[in-house]
Parts: structure tokens; C-alpha cells; sequence
């Protein structure tokens, strides 16, 4: 999705005109997470857990934009892209602005999942995303604006758009309804 930043832009306005104070980036990462954890791509129960997080009543153009958001993260968890779109802030956004919404996407990421996933096993890579993640989610302060914290923002980046693929793979992807054999 060429445009993403422009869409955290979009939503950000929207979740404020809606008064909900929820990052665009702990949205997506919730959405993101619950369907890699095995949620489905259902929208009544996103719209569900939309709700829970944003609170009980869900504006009909902030439902409209959840569906839509939901739509975007089922064509590239099951497409034939090797990435995932985060939606974050521009790179023209400030470093320390850029790192608290990652934070927050991977703070988003891990709730979502962890409803999803309930006490399933992982094996060992997937509990090793999962902690990348947390680790992620705890260092957003310490990026700096300098080329340095920049790269580091960028390898970050590059990282979250794949380990999510990992954890749909193991996790989120349903089994294939077995074959029954037709009785003629």
C-alpha cells in the first residue's frame, strides 16, 4: 500500500475527531496481531475488539475505516508480498514521534496476538518474534534524532515488516478443511 503514511495521517484525524485516544499505529498492530495469533479475517469480531479498545460505540465512518484497515491486512497476510505495511508516521515526522508509534504498533501487535493465541504453543522463532517485539516496544525512547537512530529506526522497520509473516504462518493461517472422500 504506497500511500500507508498518508492512511495514519487519515486515521489519526479520524480517531481524534472521533475522540478516542488510540494511536493509528496500536490499531493496526492490534489488527495485525489478533490475525496472525489466528482470529480470522471476519470484520464483525475486529469490529468487536475495535470496540473494546476504542470504546462501545464505534462512529459509522470509523467502522467504515476498520473494515477498510481489516480488508488491507487480509490482502497482505495472504497475498503474494513477502511484507507488511506498517502504519506509521512519515519519515518526515520527527525521530522520537516515529519510535513511540512503533512502540505502540508492537505494544498493539502483542495484545492482539496474545487475545488470538490464547495458550497455544509457539515454537521457539515464534516466541523469539514475540520477544523481539516486547523488546521493541520498550526501547522506542532511546532512538535519537541522528544518523545513527535513523538507521536503526530503518533495520527496526525492515524487521517488523516480515516477523509478522512468521507468526501468521505458524499461527494464523487456517487448516485446509480435510478432503472427505465422496461416496458415490
Amino acid at each position: 500500500m504506497p500511500n500507508a503514511n498518508s492512511a495514519y495521517f487519515s486515521f489519526a484525524s479520524l480517531l481524534a475527531t472521533s475522540g478516542q485516544p488510540v494511536s493509528p499505529a496500536e490499531l493496526h498492530g492490534l489488527l495485525l496481531g489478533r490475525s496472525c495469533g489466528g482470529a480470522g479475517f471476519d470484520s464483525a469480531p475486529w469490529l468487536e475488539d475495535a470496540a473494546e479498545l476504542l470504546g462501545d460505540s464505534l462512529p459509522d465512518n470509523l467502522r467504515q475505516a476498520l473494515i477498510g484497515l481489516q480488508e488491507m491486512v487480509r490482502g497482505e497476510l495472504t497475498g503474494t508480498e513477502m511484507a507488511v505495511v506498517l502504519l506509521l508516521p512519515t519519515d518526515e515526522t520527527a525521530l522520537p514521534e516515529r519510535a513511540q508509534a512503533l512502540g505502540e504498533w508492537c505494544q498493539g501487535f502483542l495484545n492482539g496476538f496474545g487475545m488470538a493465541i490464547a495458550d497455544q504453543a509457539l515454537s521457539s522463532e515464534a516466541m523469539e518474534v514475540l520477544q523481539d517485539l516486547a523488546s521493541i516496544a520498550q526501547v522506542q525512547s532511546a532512538l535519537e534524532e541522528s544518523e545513527d537512530g535513523e538507521s536503526d529506526y530503518m533495520e527496526v522497520m525492515e524487521y517488523l515488516r516480515v516477523a509478522p509473516l512468521l507468526l501468521f504462518t505458524e499461527c494464523g493461517k487456517t487448516a485446509p478443511a480435510e478432503s472427505k472422500p465422496s461416496i458415490h
